[in-house]
């Protein structure tokens, strides 16, 4: 009899297992404890113009050097035909009169027929991408000294046949500078074409701004963003976007360093300046990478707009990079930094009536953007630090108190460094704090509950920037294996279960081209004509469109997992939408079978979607593969108000359910 009875026992307790098996351990979801609410900004992106991620990235143009303005002035750009002499190409340069864009080219034509002169333009890394039956925009700025010169513009496949071709005549005789355009549709494919451009007749013709686009760019605006890279971006809902870096915020010096005035205006008025990548690796050299800023401020707020994120700019604090050259503007000479911010503020949030407001109104954008983030410095540290944090605080807090100040803790998570600012900035009553850590996945599986004990009370917590780099020889795109989004992905529960101090985070970098790359892993791989998602990204997707609104107690034993057994897992109720989402993370060689129990609901759907990406640590996307590893979707039945989950070895899980 006390057999029987005990076997009654195990029935009623386990309910879905056989007399022999052993019950699951009891993961509790308590929905109805809140441990804090979730911030809409919980799951971000950040981008950086580094591994060609504006020019020859997001910024659509195909032509590399349009302006001339690049340290050798013909860069990009090759002479062809037989009748170009000696003198008749020259790059003049007109610094007294345009000092934003002082370079262009004056061609000198003498009786040429279209083929014996011109000039080619080989794109940016790879060529130019260009696609069978999409139309292309051809423009440039002109100034006709002697009229007389037609210009028949070419793309050509790598073996020189032609994809599409177009002609235009100068049209304004004036001698000033003016704008033409041309389209043409290509009836070919080719990964990496070219420009030719012939001109034809006699005559003395200056150009400017020879710039290429095709016509799919992301929301139909001329001259505008990689609809591609764009699309992968909205697809994650992010709740901010971080621009425009990064360490080219800070410059290699100061004069190399971002300033957003510079950035704004009409296209041919923004002053480029060398990319501190350039010269940044000497394993990745890359002499052609500049910043035209024809991506600048203006279209930065516009796309935060666009894919219904927070925009959060970055801004100098009168620090250059501290490992290149450490120059700082002295103290007495920083209000024009300042001013550079309370100038932004305008710029994004004034009305058409203020100095910046109307300059944001004259692009296009009336309405004010409603910028409410900004942040001072990016990796910067030390006293010399603080210094400048605090006079930057105190100015912009006096003009803007509702303003959410964002402050650097330096390049690492646990050093001298950290800790000295960590402290400083508290004492500063500062808004929020932005951590950076690139580790090995190791460290974020170990520091999963690092968040558990801060200060919910005090400042804030950015993870501004972060990703698991693999130790060994791989390079490029190599480094995005499954074992590091794993990684993250345990990570990411430690930070979704401390929303109550965490209130922003996003993987970086976002881009790379696969010829262009100075740094790895990034989340999103790029080439002239593909785009994929590495496993990270697969990752940070179901995270950031799965944020829910508070986070709920997820407990095994009375306790958080937070690895042990190689397990990590977070909850979250969605108010709004009435589901309950966990996340769980099993970082071991084996399969685990869990039972999650749900507390504080009183009527659940009787399934779930459940959402899984495993594979073998080493595994990858490519563009060859691009759906290596993906997420896979299946329906899980529950009983009540539990359910038996079996997760497989180094897997990421997400099972949502509905409940009323």
């Amino acid at each position: 009899m006390k057999y029987k009875s005990n076997l009654i026992a195990l029935l009623l307790a386990g309910t879905f297992f056989s007399a022999g098996a052993q019950q699951p351990e009891v993961i509790v979801v308590n929905a109805a404890k809140s441990e804090g609410k979730v911030s809409p900004t919980m799951w971000g992106v950040f981008f950086e113009d580094i591994n060609m991620g504006a020019d020859g990235g997001i910024y659509a143009e195909m032509v590399k050097n349009r302006s001339f303005e690049f340290l050798k002035p013909l860069m990009g750009w090759s002479v062809k035909g037989k009748k170009i002499g000696e003198g008749d190409l020259l790059v003049q340069n007109r610094q007294g009169a345009n000092l934003a864009n002082p370079r262009y080219l004056r061609a000198t034509i003498k009786g040429a027929a279209k083929g014996e002169a011109g000039i080619s333009n080989e794109g940016f890394k790879g060529g130019m991408g260009i696609k069978k039956g999409l139309k292309y925009d051809f423009s440039l700025l002109y100034r006709q000294i002697t009229p007389g010169i037609t210009l028949h513009v070419e793309l050509l496949d790598e073996g020189d046949k032609v994809l599409a071709a177009g002609s235009m005549k100068p049209a304004d005789a004036s001698g000033e500078w003016k704008s033409q355009e041309l389209s043409f549709t290509a009836d070919a494919t080719a990964a990496k074409a070219k420009m030719n451009i012939w001109f034809e007749g006699n005559g003395v013709l200056d150009m400017d701004m020879i710039s290429l686009f095709p016509a799919d760019t992301w929301k139909g605006r001329k001259k505008g963003m990689r609809r591609d890279m764009i699309q992968m971006l909205a697809d994650m809902k992010p709740g901010f976007i971080r621009f425009p870096g990064g360490c080219i915020v800070e410059g290699i010096d100061l004069a190399n360093r971002y300033q957003w005035k510079k950035t704004i205006g009409p296209i041919e008025e923004r002053q480029l300046i060398m990319n501190r990548w350039n010269v940044e690796f000497n394993h990745r050299p890359s002499p052609d990478y500049f910043q035209t800023f024809g991506l600048g401020f203006f279209e930065y707020f516009q796309l935060a707009e666009d894919i219904g994120a927070e925009a959060l700019p970055i801004l100098n604090c009168g620090m250059a990079c501290q490992f290149n050259t450490a120059e700082v503007v002295a103290l007495d000479q920083l209000d024009p930094y300042i001013q550079d911010a309370l100038d932004l503020i305008e710029f994004a949030n004034g009305d058409v009536s203020s100095e910046w407001g109307k300059v944001r109104a004259s692009m296009g954008h009336a309405e004010p953007f409603n910028m409410k983030y900004l942040g001072v410095g990016n990796e910067n540290w030390g006293p010399q630090y603080i210094e400048r944090a605090k006079a930057f605080q105190q100015a912009i807090k006096a003009k803007y108190p509702a303003m959410n100040l964002i402050y650097s803790s330096g390049t690492g998570p646990d050093n001298d460094e950290f800790r000295y600012l960590d402290k400083e900035l508290r004492d500063m009553k500062a808004d929020i704090i932005d951590e950076h850590y690139y580790r090995a996945p190791e460290w974020f599986l170990k520091n999963a509950a690092r968040y558990d004990n801060y200060d919910r009370q005090g400042a804030k917590i950015f993870a501004g920037e972060y990703a698991a780099h693999i130790k060994g020889d791989a390079t490029g795109s190599n480094r995005n294996i499954w074992q590091a989004a794993l990684a993250e992905a345990a990570f990411m529960t430690g930070l979704e279960r401390n929303a109550a101090v965490v209130n922003m985070a996003s993987y970086a970098p976002l881009f790379a081209n696969t010829e262009g790359w100075q740094w790895a892993p990034d989340l999103i791989w790029v080439d002239n004509m593909n785009i994929y998602g590495t496993p990270n990204y697969y990752v940070q997707k179901l995270f950031s469109t799965n944020r829910g609104t508070q986070v709920s107690p997820a407990l095994a034993n009375g306790k958080s997992l937070s690895g042990q057994d190689g397990l990590y897992v977070s909850a979250v109720v969605d108010s709004i939408k009435k589901e309950v989402i966990v996340k769980l993370v099993n970082t071991n060689e084996t399969e685990r079978t869990k039972q999650l129990t749900f507390e504080g609901i009183k009527k659940m759907a009787g399934a779930g979607k459940l959402t899984t990406i495993k594979g073998a640590l080493l595994d990858q996307n490519s563009i060859q593969k691009p759906s290596n590893i993906v997420p896979a979707e299946s329906i899980l039945k529950l009983k009540g108000k539990n359910a038996i989950l079996k997760m497989p070895a180094n897997s990421f899980m997400m099972l949502k359910l509905s409940y009323k």
